[in-house]
């Protein structure tokens, strides 16, 4: 079936800077076999948005913005048949007609990189909202090597998460502003929260063994100097920035570290206040089915006083991990100055082009670990979906208390909407085309 023909509607940026512009402009047509089409039925706006917006990511190009969305598949390339064997399933199965929601980057599925679960440095890797790749705050929009990239929601209860008739049947009855938040915020979010509890350095932690046998590495007897104190096994967390994908990273820690019964201490940093009122309400909600005697507490903050928070909490030794979610060089500093010696910080916000604030010796003398880049969505997509099933209280609401999406507008706002947003005079926004 070929794409709709003429002229659709998109919200464009121009350069260099703050101006957001809804423009007519050809409808994107199928140019490799490998292409969809997908009619969008709303798409996001990310803090991501704002870099390009503000100009500091070095483009000089119109672009059609957005990297969030979801909709319906309304034209395929020649790839798609029943017949393809030996790649990615979708190639056999996806259909026109069909609903489905993209991550934010292009994933062939075929090179080492998506093999090994690492999709978002695909050698095809391309970042929807740029020049080159006409981003989804459009009417349409056209994914390269879509069997790779796109999840066919009425194909997604063949996966793990989704492995009984109760779940599929929860998957079909969600809303559109519910399941796009997969295509970056809450994966980054669950990334980030996944990194840190995984990552060597809070491991003795999390298994309650000193390092490196908490890897799984087998100690002599008597090799080891002291045995873990009950102060030893806690964790000191800290999430510096609480837009969308930090509060998604809250949700995701505390999720985790329930499960496993882990006496924590996290302290969630933002200097808006509307910010952490937000998240005070999202841990009141998360934390009411906790049993009284579970161990863990969070705590919100502002940037100065986050300091002395966290040196009464552990005695000036700082935190295990911290995560950083804004993506400049002051939540850097801060992270930095907040970690404790032989800590890590995992980094998922987007930095642009000045570098990093501290010096090769800092980093030596503190034992720091780093993490940073892009999340791996369509890798996460699992431990994603099955954190908005069970958490639809949060996920699955526009407008409340405790909702991350704060409310659906048409593109006639466009350009206002990126203001506020910008001036942080609102939360998470998504757009329906078609309004």
């Amino acid at each position: 079936m070929p794409a709709p023909t003429g002229e659709h509607s998109v919200v464009r940026w121009h350069p260099p800077a703050y101006d957001i512009r809804v423009e007519k402009i050809p409808v994107p047509q199928i140019e490799h076999p490998d292409d969809a089409i997908v009619k969008v039925k709303l798409a996001g706006l990310c803090g991501s948005d704002l870099h390009v917006y503000r100009g500091t990511e070095g483009l000089t190009e119109p672009s059609v913005c957005g990297h969030e969305f979801i909709g319906e598949v309304v034209a395929l390339g020649e790839s798609f048949h029943s017949d393809a064997t030996g790649r990615p399933h979708l190639y056999s199965t996806l259909k026109v007609g069909d609903k489905v929601v993209s991550p934010f980057t292009v994933s062939c599925g075929e090179c080492h990189f998506c093999r090994v679960g690492f999709t978002c440095r695909c050698i095809e890797s391309r970042l929807f909202g740029t020049p080159h790749t006409p981003g989804g705050q459009a009417q349409y929009v056209r994914v390269p090597r879509a069997g790779g990239t796109l999840y066919n929601l009425q194909g997604i209860s063949a996966t793990p998460v989704a492995s009984n008739q109760e779940t599929k049947d929860t998957i079909g009855k969600l809303e559109d502003s519910s399941l796009l938040l997969l295509c970056d915020i809450l994966p980054t979010g669950v990334f980030a929260a996944f990194q840190a509890l995984n990552h060597p350095k809070t491991l003795p932690m999390m298994t309650s063994r000193s390092y490196p046998q908490s890897s799984g590495f087998a100690i002599p007897e008597g090799a080891v100097l002291a045995p873990l104190q009950p102060e030893d096994k806690g964790l000191t967390i800290a999430i510096v920035g609480l837009g969308p994908v930090g509060v998604c990273a809250c949700i995701a820690i505390l999720d985790m570290l329930y499960a496993k019964d882990i006496d924590f201490r996290i302290i969630a940093i933002d200097p808006t206040e509307a910010r952490r009122k937000k998240v005070e309400a999202i841990y009141a909600k998360v934390s009411q089915a906790q049993s009284p005697a579970r161990k863990g507490r969070l705590e919100v903050s502002d940037i100065n006083a986050s300091k002395d928070i966290v040196s009464a909490w552990t005695n000036r030794i700082g935190c295990n991990a911290v995560l950083e979610v804004v993506g400049n060089n002051s939540a850097l500093s801060l992270a930095y100055e907040l970690v404790r010696p032989f800590g890590c910080i995992t980094s998922v916000g987007v930095h642009a082009e000045p570098p990093v604030p501290f010096s090769g010796r800092e980093l030596y003398d503190k034992n720091v670990s780093f993490d940073f880049g892009r999340c791996p969505v369509r890798a996460m997509f699992p431990l994603a979906l099955d954190l908005l099933l069970r958490r639809q209280d949060i996920f699955g609401q526009v407008g409340g208390e405790v909702s991350l999406v704060e409310k659906v507008v048409g593109f006639d706002v466009a350009a206002q909407t990126y203001d506020d947003f910008d001036k942080g005079r609102c939360g998470k926004v998504l757009f329906d085309p078609w309004r």
